[in-house]
């Protein structure tokens, strides 16, 4: 019986690190950086298409944006794909208008710029956060994450009704006489 328990606890335990894992990935994020330069590649499935992996099926353009953090000049890479209508949805269909003004504001080195992004930047993979949008700013400060906030509220009060209303069911349960 000790090791339902246990295998239980496991499972939960699981299901709650793969939950955060994806909030973690999909939910929106904020940088203030310096657009340093932006170029296109051509990928299909596998990656960048180049001698070493020629095309195999269909291809498309990938924008890119390279950045450097303002303060300790560190550099990142972020994607600029459309999201469409697919998962998760944020209904990008402007990565061409985001990349002319990460392409204007790589012009002035003293620019800073907004990024809002989602995803990871996985260097073993290749995989890079994809920028939902872009805009000028003149303080280094990031925005409250209003959205989140939002949203872990709502989730949370879900989850406190939900744990309520099954604790209130047990409860009568068990004050019904057998």
């Amino acid at each position: 019986m000790r090791w339902i328990k246990r295998l239980g606890i496991v499972v939960i335990a699981f299901l709650v690190i793969s939950a955060a894992l994806g909030l973690h990935y999909i939910l929106p994020k904020h940088d203030v950086v310096h657009v340093t330069g932006v170029e296109v590649k051509r990928v299909d499935d596998d990656g960048v298409v180049n001698a070493e992996n020629p095309a195999e099926g269909p291809t498309r353009d990938m924008y890119f944006i390279n950045t450097a953090d303002p303060d300790s000049n560190k550099v990142r890479v972020y994607r600029n794909e459309d999201t469409g209508w697919g998962f998760p949805w944020y209904f990008k269909f402007d990565s061409a208008d985001v990349q002319a003004r990460a392409q204007d504001f790589s012009r002035n080195s003293n620019q800073l710029a907004l990024i809002r992004y989602y995803g990871w930047r996985l260097q073993m993979f290749s995989t890079f956060p994809n920028i939902t949008d872009i805009e000028a700013t003149t303080t280094r400060d990031e925005p409250l994450p209003i959205f989140n906030i939002l949203f872990f509220l709502v989730v949370g009060g879900v989850i406190m009704a939900v744990f309520l209303a099954t604790r209130r069911r047990s409860q009568r349960r068990l004050d019904r006489p057998i």
